[in-house]
């Protein structure tokens, strides 16, 4: 993934979290139970972290084109996608078999997060200048 599309994703994604959790708290907070609403908001809160983690790719990206950074930049992208979107449908919809995608989706995270290690470790001295 380029710099620039990471960085537009990071945008788009950031700018949803905080649509999807503005809907929740209130339009979804009185129509979802207790553990579906709790669901929703785990969906938000991992949005957004994995949201701030593309961010900090896509701007190591625009120095750095490393494949290790860009691996990071899909899965991460992936996993939103996989996790947070399979909790959101789960919530929205109640159907508990979307509960099997998830796993999947945070797979994704943890091996983006391997990734972006892997790019630091890799080489340390040149991503101080990030």
């Amino acid at each position: 993934m380029s710099a620039r599309l990471s960085l537009m994703i990071a945008a788009v994604s950031g700018m949803l979290a905080v649509a999807l959790g503005a809907f929740a708290a209130h339009a979804l907070r009185s129509q979802l139970s207790e553990r579906y609403y709790d669901i929703w908001q785990t969906a938000v809160q991992y949005q957004m972290f994995h949201t701030l983690a593309l961010l900090a790719v896509g701007i190591m990206l625009e120095r750095h084109s490393r494949l290790s950074l860009r691996l990071a930049a899909w899965l991460f992208t992936g996993g939103m996608l996989l996790f947070c979107g399979s909790l959101y449908m789960l919530a929205f919809t109640g159907i508990t078999t979307l509960g099997m995608i998830t796993p999947l989706g945070g797979g994704l995270f943890l091996a983006g997060w391997l990734m972006l290690a892997l790019a630091v470790f890799r080489a340390p001295e040149k991503l101080n200048d990030c």
